[in-house]
């Protein structure tokens, strides 16, 4: 039998994040939140972003777009639907009618404190038998990964739009 610290060395780093990722979706799947039956998993995940930014901001499809790197008719899709279900709606914003506001209903609002609950449940179990020194490294060096992968990504597009240019 292999020891865990030499598998854990030989891991691609993608690949633990991919196992991480899918064991946190099992995780969240197996707690539907309260009343959202209707919604699919993505939808629940965008409520959540919806419930917690729009406390201390305006949220709109844009933002929704970005967060999720999403395309704007997979975003468009998302909250139709959200809408349709009565978890959300759209509102005109006064200084520009095409731009619209999403709010939160109180359907949505009902089930907010089980998704705080919910998400503090779950990160105390990711950080259980973790000192608070390697949890914050882990932040760190999660973030540094992101903002690398952002970073390759901006300059990946940045040379092939140079590439059509010089076309």
């Amino acid at each position: 039998m292999q020891d865990p610290d030499q598998k854990i060395k030989e891991m691609h780093m993608g690949r633990l994040i991919h196992i991480l990722s899918h064991q946190m979706k099992r995780h969240n799947c197996g707690m539907p939140f309260d009343d959202t039956e209707e919604l699919t998993a993505m939808q629940r995940h965008v409520l959540k972003f919806i419930l917690l930014e729009s406390e201390h901001k305006d949220i709109y499809q844009k933002d929704v777009e970005e967060e999720f790197c999403i395309r704007k008719s997979t975003a468009t899709g998302i909250l139709k639907l959200m809408e349709e279900h009565g978890f959300i709606t759209r509102e005109a914003v006064e200084s520009d009618a095409r731009l619209k506001r999403i709010v939160p209903t109180g359907k949505a609002e009902k089930v907010h404190k089980f998704i705080m609950e919910h998400i503090h449940q779950t990160e105390a179990m990711l950080v259980a038998g973790i000192s608070e020194e390697d949890v914050l490294t882990c932040k760190k060096v999660m973030y540094l990964m992101y903002r690398n992968l952002a970073e390759g990504e901006k300059a990946a597009k940045e040379e092939i739009a140079k590439k059509k240019a010089d076309k």
